[in-house]
């Protein structure tokens, strides 16, 4: 089943000009409990990962001590084919994205650490397995097998609009919100749930990691999100397909609902977020990552 995001119930563009040159495409992946073969693209499915390149592992220090005892391998997060992520820029011959974790805490704000990897799908031609993960991770820090259904929105800033913009908007966002009942940070801005490109879901104040090999900043490449959506989120994100099951604000924490709003498994702090970033600036395309939670 596809899933489809209604449209924005007001133009935000003829509301808020302002706001149009910082228009961004992203795509929504709309996780749904599943079983995914390393073929598909998926969270949390097994990977297409060649049987003679070791899985990758993490050996357990950090900056702040040992988290995990020994080498752990890292446990599937996102797989995704180019053809499922148009306007996304893959490296030159590559159509496999894949970001795998350790599912243990890392670092001074204890989340666990992503790895990107990029390859031509079609020169693996034999296929290891993906090993289960650990049996004393978190639970919530490994995701549910789920297929995805990837869908193109456009998406405006909110925690990233510029200071300047939001002192001028400020006002017409206040009246527009009374006069509709509808906010632009949580109806009209970014999408929230597990998504590629757009604007981070941040939920605290943004961090951008600058490349440490050119200066530039980061483009953003993969928010992994605890919730497909949130109390006050589902009322214009939430996919059409679902509003069948989740209609109201009495529903939507019901068995469907949290069907499609945790079919994850996953809880990243207080409901937060890991955000990967990628330079496209230098040919080894360098990684960088942060976490916030409520």
């Amino acid at each position: 089943m596809t899933r489809t995001t209604p449209p924005r119930p007001l133009d935000v563009e003829q509301l808020f000009p302002e706001v149009g040159p910082f228009r961004k495409e992203a795509i929504r992946l709309h996780p749904r409990a599943g079983q995914p073969t390393y073929r598909d693209s998926s969270v949390g499915g097994p990977l297409l990962w060649p049987a003679d390149e070791p899985w990758p592992m993490c050996g357990g220090d950090d900056d702040f001590g040992t988290v995990h005892d020994g080498p752990t391998p890292l446990v599937p997060i996102v797989q995704v084919h180019q053809a499922d992520a148009p306007g996304v820029p893959f490296p030159p011959g590559r159509d496999l994205l894949q970001v795998l974790w350790c599912p243990f805490d890392h670092g001074e704000f204890c989340y666990p650490l992503p790895q990107v990897h990029w390859r031509s799908a079609a020169a693996v031609t034999s296929v290891g397995p993906t090993p289960p993960p650990p049996s004393e991770a978190p639970e919530h820090y490994v995701p549910n097998p789920c297929v995805v259904h990837p869908e193109p929105v456009t998406e405006y800033p909110s925690g990233d609009l510029p200071r300047h913009l939001l002192d001028l908007l400020r006002d017409r966002f206040t009246h527009v919100e009374q006069e509709t009942g509808w906010l632009y940070q949580y109806h009209l801005a970014d999408a929230p749930g597990i998504k590629l490109g757009g604007y981070p879901g941040w939920t605290q104040e943004p961090w951008w990691p600058d490349c440490e090999g050119c200066g530039q900043r980061m483009e953003h490449l993969l928010t992994v999100s605890s919730w497909e959506y949130d109390g006050e989120s589902w009322r214009t994100w939430l996919p059409l397909e679902d509003r069948a099951v989740i209609d109201g604000q009495e529903s939507f924490r019901s068995e469907q609902g949290l069907a499609a709003q945790e079919a994850a498994g996953l809880m990243l702090g207080d409901a937060g977020g890991v955000y990967i970033f990628e330079c496209r600036s230098c040919p080894d395309r360098p990684v960088g990552h942060w976490f916030d939670c409520s």
